[in-house]
């Protein structure tokens, strides 16, 4: 209790900066979730995305997924992962994001309206326009070989 007690007396901690593969790990996991099924597809997925796009081992995308999924079950907004990744990435990074995401929502060939509805808020959180989401999704949609 007194420590606790000093720890606020002794004035605010520096902020811990925020973990960027940790809030990309975990808006995946967020987007694969929205339809209630989190299947072998969606974690293949996210996996390679993660991989891929942050040069990591087999290894440390396993340790990141496991703090992600960890976190996830607590997370209660997405507001301090997107404004974390709003600062950090550029506006092609954050396009690619919105990309990585589509790919997700796709990977068990149906976009849940839950997916959709997630994809649009995180787009606007992170300064995406309405025009480069639907360009992204249409990337997305041209790698599985599909339309619409």
């Amino acid at each position: 209790m007194f420590a606790s007690l000093l720890r606020l007396l002794s004035g605010p901690e520096a902020p811990k900066a925020p973990d960027l593969h940790l809030s990309v790990a975990m808006l995946l996991l967020e987007a694969a979730r929205q339809d209630d099924t989190f299947d072998a597809a969606e974690r293949t997925m996210i996996e390679n995305l993660l991989t891929s796009r942050f040069g990591l081992t087999h290894d440390e995308c396993v340790a990141l997924m496991e703090k992600a999924q960890a976190r996830s079950a607590q997370m209660v907004q997405l507001h301090g992962h997107t404004s974390a990744i709003a600062e950090a990435m550029t506006p092609d990074e954050r396009i690619h994001l919105i990309e990585m995401l589509w790919d997700v929502a796709y990977a068990d060939n149906v976009l849940d309206p839950e997916e959709d509805l997630l994809i649009r808020r995180i787009a606007g959180l992170i300064y995406v326009s309405d025009r480069d989401r639907v360009l992204a999704r249409q990337r997305a949609l041209a790698r599985r070989g599909a339309t619409s």
